[in-house]
């Protein structure tokens, strides 16, 4: 997919995200409380006017009732009778208009018998009580653990089988969805480990996969029944879950986005997060209420400067955010939470695609680089002028000195033999390179009698290096020397390692020719060393070249990841 139509795809997944709600066929009225237990309480005709409308605290497991006026909108059609689905904290029964249609447990027993029932249970309705017009549902409840949590959560009235299916297809969905993000946080943990550096793969992966615990935590209800009395430990790991993907993101716009003091910034945004997940934890949806605003402003504070700074792809992030707060602000919390975390998620997906399409961008420049490079350097070995001097010169020892021609004869060929065996390779062992320089400095020994010595320290033959590299550097150290006093060059390859990096000097010993002003100048040679290291080291090495007092210092540096 093209990045550039990632905008439409925000969209896309934001119509689909809200596309599913429909019309509610009642209206719900205010639900009143008192702590006692009668059992005409559940009649529809009973006048509750002095009941409390906020009940707060009901300890030791005492019985008390709840009356919600219900205002039907429409019949019921012909064999699609009504249901009633609950979310009620604490074991009861349900009347409508008097006569009970369902019960959850045991009211009143509770610290006699064994916990019974679930926190989210559906009940059907009896067709001749669902006519058009104002009902009465009243639940005579009980609340032996956790006597602080008194309320009528959630009431759902529509068709009898639809409430039954309707969430179970709805959490089918959203575990495809999860099981989406689960697979992209694989994905990205394995790139991870393939690049111990890209710790913003480290973070989107953890993220993904925070997100796809809470999605299967949230929905688990469906398929997992739930005492009322464990529901909290629930609400904890959820808790838990927001907190942990409330720092995330914020941690991946900051590394993505640098700014300044960001350290700080993300202290104290730790703190702050930390003292509503502490403080409001007890108050169910508060507390991941208010983490999720908290993600979105500080998210939102980054990606604005990241938009001042014109940092690549902040304008999109920001449009996700400006969509998510809108979408957020029309549909239930129990949506938009998935509304907002998507968007975001998607957001911090785009920027790492647009990250792994410039790093695919820069390897496949340099192995462009590298393959013209690579033929640049072959050409200049067996070019008509290196051919004629080298013809020219072997004719000449062939004439004068027979034993020295076959000689060189067999130099000549024991380089391009070398060089056929090295030409479709990116990394040769450092012996195979060193007895390629050696060689060549036969060969230009016999061309241009002069003495071409060679020295090696220190060696590790275990070690690899791209082809023809140091090759490079000795022909540029005989291009670019004279001989000293004594008729000769000398070639110096020291190798050394420690627990952070591989590196080899490669020094030349002669009277220098390159002006101090060419020192910086990257030649064709250069380019070919640094093609070739970024294809087998990426942009973990490290390449100077400097004149000294007795001739040429080169350092390649090779860091370990």
């Amino acid at each position: 997919m093209n990045l550039k139509h990632f905008p439409f795809l925000l969209l896309l997944v934001s119509l689909l995200l809200t596309s599913c709600s429909e019309e509610p066929v009642y209206k719900e009225g205010e639900t009143v409380f008192i702590v006692a237990d009668e059992p005409y309480y559940s009649s529809k005709v009973l006048n509750d006017r002095y009941w409390i409308d906020n009940l707060r605290l009901v300890f030791g497991g005492k019985v008390f009732w709840s009356r919600t006026r219900i205002d039907l909108l429409e019949t019921p059609k012909p064999f699609q009778p009504y249901g009633i689905k609950l979310e009620v904290y604490g074991e009861y029964e349900v009347f409508w208009d008097g006569v009970q249609i369902g019960k959850n447990g045991n009211p009143g027993l509770e610290d006699v018998m064994e916990p019974e029932g679930k926190l989210w249970a559906t009940f059907s309705i009896p067709t001749h009580l669902t006519e058009k017009g104002e009902h009465v549902l009243a639940i005579r409840s009980s609340l032996y653990h956790f006597g602080n949590h008194v309320q009528l959560r959630h009431i759902e009235i529509d068709d009898y089988d639809a409430l039954l299916t309707d969430q179970l297809i709805k959490t089918s969905y959203l575990h495809i969805f999860a099981g989406a993000f689960l697979i992209t946080s694989f994905y990205f943990i394995f790139l991870f480990m393939s690049n111990r550096k890209e710790y913003t793969m480290l973070v989107f992966s953890v993220s993904c996969f925070l997100f796809f615990a809470l999605t299967i935590t949230e929905f688990m209800r469906t398929t997992v029944p739930i005492h009322y009395s464990l529901h909290h430990v629930r609400f904890e790991i959820i808790g838990a879950l927001m907190f942990g993907i409330s720092f995330m993101i914020p941690l991946f716009f900051s590394m993505q986005f640098p700014y300044p003091k960001r350290v700080w910034a993300l202290i104290i945004y730790a703190i702050i997060l930390s003292t509503l997940f502490y403080s409001k934890h007890d108050y169910f949806d508060l507390a991941p209420n208010y983490m999720v605003v908290s993600t979105w402003a500080f998210s939102s504070l980054i990606v604005l400067h990241a938009v001042y700074k014109r940092e690549k792809g902040a304008r999109i992030v920001l449009l996700s955010l400006l969509i998510s707060i809108i979408l957020s602000s029309l549909v239930p919390f129990d949506t938009s939470i998935y509304i907002v975390f998507s968007l975001l998620l998607l957001s911090m997906f785009y920027l790492l695609s647009l990250k792994i399409k410039e790093q695919r961008l820069a390897y496949e420049y340099s192995l462009v680089q590298s393959t013209r490079l690579r033929l640049e350097l072959l050409k200049k070995n067996i070019q008509p002028h290196f051919l004629m001097n080298t013809l020219t010169s072997l004719i000449d020892w062939v004439e004068e000195a027979p034993k020295k021609g076959v000689m060189f004869i067999e130099a000549l060929a024991r380089e391009f033999d070398l060089f056929n065996q090295i030409e479709d390779q990116t990394l040769i062992p450092i012996e195979q390179e060193i007895a390629l320089c050696r060689s060549h400095l036969e060969i230009m020994a016999y061309r241009k009698e002069i003495n071409y010595t060679w020295e090696q320290e220190g060696i590790d033959p275990e070690q690899k290096v791209p082809p023809a590299i140091f090759h490079t550097l000795l022909e540029n150290g005989i291009t670019h020397s004279l001989p000293k006093e004594n008729n000769e060059i000398h070639f110096k390859l020291i190798y050394s390692s420690n627990e952070a990096f591989r590196q080899y000097q490669f020094l030349t010993f002669g009277k220098s020719l390159r002006k101090a002003q060419e020192v910086n100048t990257d030649g064709t040679g250069h380019k070919y060393i640094k093609a070739r290291m970024t294809e087998s080291f990426q942009s973990h090495w490290e390449f100077t070249s400097v004149p000294t007092d007795h001739g040429w210092r080169n350092v390649i540096k090779i860091y370990l990841k």
